[in-house]
């Protein structure tokens, strides 16, 4: 036989031979893999080429949305989301890749301002590829030689640029879980035997952190059992920071009322205003009255890979754990979130380790310290330290440094041309690349800044949002915090991003606002 039609029969004759040598097992087919490995394979490279085109290359591009608004119901119907009892072809499956990107917010894009991570890290995603293509589990050496090495390698030198000689940690899905964690080590370190023994016959334990911190403190005192009324918040300035006096006094309070203080959370880096605590300060009243304190520098942690910003974290050091998320300021991709731990007694195993003796056998063939994976809660655990080393790897510490030195830059010019523009007002003066300011048109610029005023001021920036979002021009956060009326929170972040993109950012608001 020759041409189509003769392999054609080829595959038939290859069929029939396979089902007369068939082995039945409960009326299935057993014999070769039933999986279409080359249509696989054309479709993941079908599938790439997609998202080389429509992701990576516009990455940059200002003249793309940021996104394309569509209403929930009406998304819903655009994106065919029902799952059918027979599979769809891969011509549809590609269209629908299509689709998915289409609709989905532009985080890489340089005018998305929006959270607390943007832009677009080559490094990083080449690094989420392969991870991705491999599909390991970080617990044992066995399943995961080169990125257990990997977290092993990224956890000793941001342990150093913390400013120990020594210490522990794990990569977690989250600041959210690394700050439970910390809550939890600390707990464990104030009474151990609560592994064991539970949550019965304990003192009131009570824990302290400021009304700035992030609202991750407030979850994990619920699911640790602790309670959320169990979280003293110490007052903070006018800044957002910590007020340590206040903290002192709330310590003598907790203590007057037979509560057993055993934390205090100081937060470097404020998810709103980004402030920094008075680390050293506070550092001084948990050594008076042995206290555990945790950092959460999952925003702020980055500025120690800057010299000239690190001054901001002065007095890290006495921390006895950090939270610190590359993937914010340092763009290693979501997730990539490190705890910290200043112990060299293996506290962190002893805390979470449950010795499942499936993977954890002490008889194995190699070093079975390399077994990291009973320090976490998790079972599976995806290898999030990888992107930040590949990403380390390219730009190396002075890269990194220069991002964070840049991104500080822009935050500082955008400071200066807000304070040059009519109509445009700082909260306050910013430390960090937290830019939070008022957008007033021109029709409340001669009013007086009584209730009225404020009153009409909340209802500017909401509009100026829904505004952006149906244009798509750029995405940028606002929120009312502390008795203030709704405001802009701008966050710098993205290298992509130029002074250009400042100056468009205030033109733009006034753009959608002028006539509000």
């Amino acid at each position: 036989y020759s041409g189509e039609g003769g392999a054609i029969d080829s595959n038939k004759q290859e069929i029939f031979q396979r089902k007369k040598n068939a082995v039945l097992v409960n009326g299935v087919i057993l014999n070769g893999p039933i999986t279409d490995s080359k249509a696989g394979e054309k479709f993941v490279e079908e599938a790439c080429k997609i998202i080389m085109e429509e992701v990576i290359r516009k990455a940059a591009d200002v003249t793309e949305k940021v996104c394309e608004w569509q209403p929930p119901e009406k998304l819903k119907k655009l994106l065919d989301l029902e799952m059918r009892d027979t599979g769809e072809p891969h011509q549809r499956l590609l269209q629908l890749c299509q689709d998915i990107i289409r609709y989905s917010v532009k985080t890489n894009h340089p005018r998305f301002f929006n959270q607390l991570y943007a832009g677009i890290d080559y490094y990083s995603l080449v690094a989420r590829f392969i991870t991705e293509a491999l599909n390991p589990s970080v617990y044992t050496y066995e399943v995961s030689p080169v990125f257990l090495l990997v977290e092993e390698a990224v956890l000793k030198r941001m342990i150093e640029f913390i400013g120990w000689k020594e210490g522990d940690g794990i990569f977690n899905p989250g600041g959210s879980v690394s700050n439970m964690y910390a809550m939890n080590l600390a707990r464990y370190k104030y009474c151990p035997d609560i592994k064991e023994k539970g949550l019965s016959g304990l003192p009131r334990l009570v824990l302290f952190t400021s009304e700035e911190c992030h609202y991750s403190m407030n979850k994990a005192a619920s699911f640790l059992g602790i309670g959320t009324q169990n979280v003293y918040f110490i007052t903070t300035d006018e800044r957002g920071k910590m007020i340590p006096e206040e903290l002192e006094k709330q310590v003598q309070r907790a203590r007057k009322e037979g509560a057993a203080p055993f934390l205090v959370c100081a937060t470097a880096g404020t998810t709103v205003l980004g402030a920094f605590d008075p680390l050293d300060k506070i550092a001084d009243i948990c050594e008076k009255h042995g206290l555990w304190l945790h950092v959460d520098a999952s925003w702020g942690g980055s500025a120690l890979m800057s010299r000239k910003h690190r001054k901001l974290l002065h007095g890290i050091h006495r921390a006895d754990s950090v939270a610190w998320n590359p993937h914010k300021m340092l763009m290693a991709g979501i997730q990539c979130c490190a705890l910290l731990v200043k112990d060299n007694s293996d506290l962190l195993k002893k805390c979470y380790s449950a010795k499942a003796s499936y993977l954890f056998q002490q008889d194995k063939f190699y070093d079975v310290s390399y077994d990291t994976g009973d320090k976490s809660i998790q079972c599976s655990r995806r290898p999030d330290a990888f992107k930040f080393w590949m990403t380390w790897k390219a730009l190396g510490t002075t890269g990194l440094e220069d991002r964070v030195n840049r991104a500080l830059a822009l935050a500082r010019y955008l400071v200066d041309e807000i304070k040059k523009r009519e109509g445009f007002q700082l909260l306050l003066e910013p430390e960090y690349a937290n830019i939070c300011f008022w957008y007033i048109p021109s029709s409340l610029r001669k009013m007086e800044e009584g209730p009225e005023f404020w009153e009409k001021l909340h209802q500017v920036a909401p509009v100026i949002k829904e505004r952006m979002m149906k244009k798509g021009s750029m995405m940028l956060g606002y929120q009312p915090h502390r008795g203030k009326v709704n405001f802009f929170r701008q966050v710098v972040i993205s290298p992509q991003v130029s002074r250009e993109d400042m100056d468009f950012l205030l033109d733009e608001i006034d753009l959608l606002g002028r006539d509000l």
